[in-house]
């Protein structure tokens, strides 16, 4: 890497459904699953330590409410780019530990406040569920795409008056399943969207290269990488709240996130949805610790 990696955990669960009545979502203990596997010491990494996120508490909310706990996200997101802020200032590379998707808010509000800064979205799904495709809005961890590039209630898409933090234009959507319901759109807005199939047709180095080629552009200062662990197969990664087959393999992985993260204008990265309570002997962090180091090492 071109920048030293600094480990910032985020563990908020805020922007996920209970995954059964009277519990909260698991991925909050993804970054002290993944440290406990090692994660620190062998990427030889800063600890820039944790933003602690707001307690998990939906109230009353019901559907046609808007998003849930998005007061507590609003602050949340504040605090997270003031950190992630922090330490791009001081030329770390952050690599940031979710946490569910939600806290895509705070990483591009923080490349936001830098100038423009373009998105590659790595996820089993394209999480641009909005009120002009979907009546079923509430969970912000499948709303994020669709929050970031401003659609979306006011306190969330437009903290600081910075609505959008990230443009259509600058934004690549890779790992999507075959039957993403929102490709149309998608489409239609000239976001490039690369599914399983295109990936494994052209090959993950060359939908990486097309991914960086579309924003290197000069008018961008850089990119972010978002990646949620559900675009692996849940053959190989079960420990996520949406099982649904047809996604990548590690070695796959491996081979996409490679060439983006060595990439000059590759900002950081911020890992997402892997959930340790669906992991009771840690083999799964393992599994994907080994695959993020593969691919920060290039």
């Amino acid at each position: 890497m071109h920048r030293r990696p600094a480990l910032l955990d985020a563990p908020s669960n805020l922007g996920l459904r209970p995954p059964a009545p009277g519990t909260v979502p698991g991925c909050y203990k993804l970054p002290g699953a993944l440290r406990d596997c090692g994660l620190q010491r062998r990427l030889d990494a800063e600890d820039a330590g944790c933003v602690t996120p707001p307690r998990y508490d939906r109230g009353a909310w019901q559907t046609g409410d808007g998003v849930f706990n998005a007061a507590a996200m609003a602050t949340y997101t504040v605090s997270l780019a003031n950190r992630v802020g922090a330490l791009l200032k001081d030329d770390r590379f952050p690599i940031i530990l979710g946490g569910d998707c939600s806290i895509l808010l705070g990483t591009t509000l923080a490349l936001a406040r830098r100038g423009r800064y373009g998105l590659v979205f790595i996820d089993g799904h394209d999480d641009f569920r909005h009120a002009g495709n979907s009546s079923n809005i509430g969970a912000a961890a499948g709303e994020d795409l669709a929050l970031v590039t401003g659609r979306g209630q006011a306190d969330l898409t437009d903290i600081e008056g910075r609505r959008p933090y990230t443009r259509d234009s600058d934004v690549v959507v890779v790992g999507v399943r075959d039957a993403d319901p929102n490709q149309d759109e998608l489409d239609d807005l000239g976001i490039p969207v690369w599914n399983v199939s295109r990936i494994r047709q052209e090959g993950p180095a060359v939908i990486a290269g097309a991914a960086i080629t579309h924003l290197e552009r000069a008018e961008l200062d850089g990119f972010w990488v978002h990646l949620d662990a559900d675009v692996l197969d849940p053959r190989v990664m079960p420990a996520v709240d949406s099982l649904d087959p047809g996604g990548l393999e590690h070695g796959e992985l491996v081979s996409l996130l490679s060439p983006l993260l060595a990439a000059p204008g590759c900002a950081g990265l911020q890992v997402t949805i892997f959930d340790p309570d669906l992991d009771p002997d840690g083999r799964l962090a393992q599994d994907m610790i080994d695959t993020l180091i593969a691919s920060l090492r290039g």
